[in-house]
């Protein structure tokens, strides 16, 4: 029997629950000091694909301008508008639960879910997320992009350990099924 890969949230986020300002900006992030690299690289070889949102794609080609920085993964963005894929992602706008389930199925590691919240939010409505990986930053960024938006049904997480890379907090949950 295969085992069944989980779907993962891994984030950072403001103290008042926000994964970037209004005009997706992140500066506030890394204007704190953290640790190493705050446990991104453990957290990168237990996945082997990675699934974003057409804005988080589109920020993070105008960032990364050197390469690709998931090279290697299979990356999916999800998207509203039709788009060739290319050499480092495949463009899916189909049922996102159906999608989600054959993938998990699918023999391989986790899966990460990194934003954005449109796309988070999907994900969290429609109850595909196994756990959740939260780096805190101690920072009040005031207004922006939520980290979650409002639902109508509690999600209860068993709380599996609490990291400090200095002044972040990372919070690592399962989500009760």
């Amino acid at each position: 029997m295969i085992k069944k890969r989980k779907i993962v949230l891994f984030i950072a986020t403001s103290l008042d629950g926000y994964i970037a300002t209004e005009d997706d900006s992140l500066e506030w992030l890394f204007n704190v000091e953290g640790e190493g690299d705050n446990g991104y690289s453990e957290f990168y070889d237990t996945v082997d694909t990675v699934i974003m949102g057409r804005r988080t794609y589109d920020w993070l080609l105008e960032q990364e301008s050197e390469s690709f920085p998931y090279e290697g993964k299979e990356c999916y963005v999800f998207s509203r508008t039709v788009s060739k894929d290319n050499e480092n992602v495949k463009f899916f706008s189909e049922n996102v639960v159906d999608f989600t389930n054959q993938l998990k199925n699918k023999e391989g590691k986790n899966i990460w879910v990194m934003g954005g919240g449109d796309l988070i939010h999907s994900f969290i409505n429609d109850k595909l997320v196994d756990e959740m990986i939260i780096t805190v930053s101690p920072v009040l960024i005031g207004k922006g992009i939520p980290l979650f938006k409002e639902v109508d049904f509690e999600t209860e997480l068993t709380l599996k350990s609490i990291n400090r890379f200095n002044q972040f907090a990372e919070l690592h949950y399962e989500v009760k099924k």
